[in-house]
């Protein structure tokens, strides 16, 4: 008993001195560059751990492996897109109905094509009948669905050629309540959806499947245009949080930023970023917390003892495959959470931005850097990782700066100048490396 409560302890204290490191790396950023660029990391490292945090509970509850995050994530941001955006009439009156049939038509032949073939006895007819349906459900839909599209993405396409969103209040009048749960609704649906299918496979058929599908999806986003302009962006995503410019309007908050010494330009960026920084704190907090009730709780002891051994724990009566799924709809709907927050926070949906194999990658260092299985080391191995993959490029030309001063011209000079931007990676494999090499379950290990 003194042991265990020893150990705890030790963590404890552990945890606690690791997040308090972070806190002054992030104030040093602050003191040494400005108070800008320290928060632009600290939101986007809060976003991160959200991201890590599902990847988490996929991975460390169920040892779900699970590399297509990129495409949930960009699924949230189209959450945000359609919730927040005003609709564009004249999109709708020129096609819009037709896409809309279209869809029910599509939806309705996989629906009739599957009832038709579990129904009919297995033999050649049953092939036939279902592919004939398939076939002419298909050419129905065909024929709806690519005038609608084409006429709606005929519509001012410079600017709008898509059909635009629901027009919902997300601004101050009613902050974030609807675009960041649409966007982890969305991409919660979707896996559902893909859980359905490939949830039956062998962890690394499910990691291919994963990374197939999150490719799929972010195709789909970039090439139907009338759905989310595809490459061409959407932009201007109504904020929760006031615009810099009304601010630096505002005669109020100009005499304010006077008091503190600040322009009224910059007190207005550090506004804006420390409000979102507030935000996006609480719903770290909420997550952590409801996480962390989850872990202790016997469903959570049930979900590590599936990870642990799948035959044992179906012997003693748990649906294996019921559990992942939920673990995989909660973990990819958080996903889509933390991708409907940057869509509000960028004010824009920029599909080209989503890389599922970089920046899966990234995310996945994030949770084994932090400790997998620990809801804390998934929350500081994601601001610590961003932390690192901002920062490098500057320090590192910084080093490399004060390294060449006394270096004559030539070839080392030249080359060590030209590889400093390109740092990151290889910093974010060595520090893979080094934390498997020494601490191999992570900063904050499991307990």
């Amino acid at each position: 008993m003194s042991t265990h409560v020893q150990t705890t302890g030790n963590q404890s204290l552990r945890t606690l001195l690791l997040f308090l490191g972070m806190a002054l790396l992030l104030v040093w950023t602050g003191w040494a560059y400005n108070a800008n660029l320290a928060l632009i990391i600290l939101n986007m490292g809060l976003i991160s751990a959200v991201m890590a945090l599902g990847v988490n509970l996929q991975w460390g509850y169920a040892g779900l492996f699970n590399i297509g995050v990129m495409g949930f994530v960009a699924l949230g941001g189209l959450g945000a897109v359609l919730t927040a955006m005003p609709p564009t009439i004249d999109a709708w009156q020129a096609g819009g109905l037709r896409i809309v049939i279209g869809l029910f038509i599509g939806g309705a032949t996989i629906v009739i094509a599957v009832m038709t073939y579990q129904r009919l006895p297995t033999g050649p007819r049953r092939g036939l009948i279902t592919t004939a349906i398939v076939l002419v459900g298909y050419a129905l839909f065909r024929f709806v669905y690519v005038p609608g599209t084409q006429a709606v993405e005929a519509v001012n396409p410079s600017s709008t050629g898509y059909l635009g969103g629901l027009g919902l209040p997300v601004g101050l009048a009613l902050p974030v309540v609807l675009s960041w749960p649409v966007g982890a609704l969305m991409a919660a649906a979707v896996a559902w959806v893909i859980g359905k299918i490939t949830l039956g496979l062998r962890s690394d058929y499910l990691a291919i499947a994963t990374l197939g599908i999150a490719e799929i999806i972010l195709a789909v986003m970039k090439n139907e245009d009338w759905l989310s302009r595809g490459v061409k962006n959407v932009n201007g995503i109504p904020r929760p949080v006031p615009y810099e410019l009304d601010l630096q309007n505002s005669p109020e908050f100009v005499a304010a930023a006077a008091n503190l010494g600040m322009n009224a330009v910059t007190a207005s960026t550090v506004f804006v970023r420390l409000n979102y920084s507030l935000m996006f704190a609480a719903v770290v907090i909420v997550l952590l917390v409801l996480a962390q009730l989850a872990l202790n709780s016997p469903w959570g002891r049930m979900m590590r003892a599936i990870r642990d051994n799948e035959n044992a724990a179906g012997a003693m009566g748990k649906d294996v495959k019921k559990r992942h799924l939920q673990i995989f709809v909660i973990g990819s709907g958080l996903c889509g959470l933390a991708g409907a927050m940057m869509a509000t926070m960028d004010g824009q949906l920029v599909m080209s931005s989503y890389q599922p194999l970089r920046f899966t990658f990234l995310i996945w260092v994030m949770v084994i850097v932090g400790g997998s299985g620990n809801n804390f080391g998934a929350v500081l191995g994601g601001m610590l990782v961003w932390w690192l993959w901002v920062m490098v490029e500057p320090i590192s030309q910084q080093l490399v700066g004060y390294i060449t001063a006394a270096m004559p011209e030539g070839w080392l000079r030249g080359r060590l100048t030209d590889v400093a931007p390109h740092t990151r990676l290889f910093l974010m494999g060595l520090l893979l490396l080094l934390v498997l090499r020494f601490s191999p379950r992570g900063l904050l290990p499991e307990k």
